[in-house]
């Protein structure tokens, strides 16, 4: 069974996701922290649960999701894996710090590559790759049918959706992919976005004005 841990780091309040199970092992998803006492408050979560990281992975490379990829990496031994289409968006993230006046240094190391409908196992947990772009060029979401939920990145909020208006954005991609990659999910399956609190695929297609 994977429990879900969320922690909202860094200036543009970015959801950090630490998937866990009996077995003490677990995924880091999207560390979005920046400043150093939300690193530290990252690591101390570990290791109260005596938690060993297997794995960094990112649901898409916009700044506020990779601020913290470098320390997570070089602490536990990781190597990052994300979509081959989100390496320039990871190349360009630094320069993206500078406009928003947050300066971080990027994770540099070499990359693995995963792709749609790949299963990515932890023990006897997995994650389903799902492919959910639109709100940057090569999105990725993980869904884990067992115990009912998908990390969405920036493709689905709770009555909302990933802005489109960034380089390698597109609206109409972004709702056919939720329509199709998402939606087909079961209503009951939770939803864990990159900002905000959680939701339903249910709720989400009886409230969400942007999928109607």
């Amino acid at each position: 069974m994977l429990t879900v841990k969320s922690f909202e780091f860094n200036p543009i309040q970015e959801n950090t996701y630490i998937l866990y199970n009996e077995f003490n092992s677990c995924i880091i998803i999207d560390p979005g922290c920046y400043f150093d006492e939300e690193k530290e408050t990252l690591a101390n979560f570990i290791d109260k649960m005596k938690l060993v990281p297997k794995m960094l992975l990112n649901t898409h490379c916009h700044l506020d999701h990779v601020f913290g990829n470098k320390f997570v990496a070089e602490k536990y031994g990781l190597t990052l894996r994300i979509h081959e289409g989100e390496k320039k968006v990871l190349e360009f993230a630094p320069s993206s710090g500078l406009m928003y006046n947050m300066p971080f240094d990027n994770y540099n190391g070499t990359c693995d590559f995963i792709h749609e409908g790949e299963v990515i196992a932890l023990n006897n947990d997995s994650l389903k790759v799902l492919l959910t772009p639109g709100h940057s060029p090569a999105s990725l979401s993980f869904y884990n049918e067992k115990d009912g939920f998908v990390i969405s990145g920036d493709a689905l909020f709770k009555q909302s959706i990933g802005r489109t208006d960034l380089p390698g954005g597109n609206y109409e991609l972004l709702i056919e992919r939720i329509k199709t990659q998402l939606f087909t999910l079961p209503d009951d399956t939770k939803v864990f976005s990159g900002h905000g609190e959680e939701t339903t695929i249910g709720y989400e297609k009886r409230n969400n004005s942007f999928l109607q």
